[in-house]
C-alpha cells in the first residue's frame, strides 16, 4: 500500500502543478485583459481545486502510512533535529495544509465575486500564493530541505525505487541516522 501511495502522490504532484499553473495563467490573462469569466474559466478553477484536494487526501493517507513519519513521532526528541525526518514529519504537511487552505479559500471566494475582473483577480492572487507555498514545500531534487526524485514508480518487489535516479527509499524496518 505504501509503495502505491508514494507512486500516486508523486504522479498527482504533476497534475496539481500543471492544473494550478494553467488556472493561474488563465486568471492573470483574464484579469489583465478584462476577459469574460466563462463557464470554462469556472471549470478550470474547479478542476485545479479538485485535483489539489485529491492530492492532499493522498498525501494525508500517505502521512499516516509513512515509515518516515512513524520514525519522526516515535523518536521525536532526536528526529526533530534530523532534516529529512522533520521535513516529512511536520514541515511538509503543515505547509501543504496551508497551501490547500489558501487555494480552497480562493476558489470559494470566486463564487461570491460579482464582476468578472474580480473573479479572475481572486483566482490569480489566492492560487498564486498557494502554488508558491506548494513549490517551496515539494521535496525537489534541488531542494535545500530534503531531496526526492521527480517521479516515483510503483514496484511490487517490496522496494520503492525512483524512476530517474534509481535511489532506494528507506523502508519501515530501516533507521534514519542523524544528518
Amino acid at each position: 500500500m505504501y509503495a502505491f501511495l508514494i507512486a500516486a502522490h508523486s504522479f498527482f504532484r504533476w497534475l496539481v502543478l500543471i492544473s494550478l499553473l494553467f488556472a493561474i495563467y488563465r486568471a492573470y490573462h483574464g484579469w489583465l485583459t478584462n476577459k469574460i469569466f466563462t463557464p470554462l474559466e469556472n471549470s478550470i478553477r474547479n478542476f485545479a481545486s479538485a485535483i489539489t484536494n485529491i492530492q492532499f487526501l493522498i498525501g494525508l493517507w500517505l502521512y499516516f502510512k509513512s515509515p518516515i513519519v512513524d520514525y519522526f513521532w516515535d523518536n521525536f526528541q532526536n528526529a526533530v533535529h534530523e532534516r529529512d525526518s522533520r521535513f516529512f514529519g511536520i514541515e511538509h504537511i503543515t505547509m501543504m495544509f496551508i497551501a490547500v487552505a489558501l487555494i480552497n479559500t480562493g476558489s470559494g471566494l470566486v463564487k461570491r465575486r460579482l464582476t468578472d475582473k474580480s473573479k479572475f483577480k481572486t483566482i490569480a492572487i489566492w492560487f498564486s500564493v498557494g502554488t508558491i507555498i506548494i513549490f517551496l514545500s515539494i521535496p525537489w531534487q534541488f531542494s535545500p530541505f530534503t531531496r526526492r526524485p521527480y517521479l516515483r514508480s510503483y514496484q511490487t518487489n517490496g522496494t520503492i525505487v525512483s524512476s530517474f535516479s534509481q535511489t532506494p527509499v528507506p523502508r519501515a524496518n530501516q533507521t534514519f541516522p542523524a544528518q
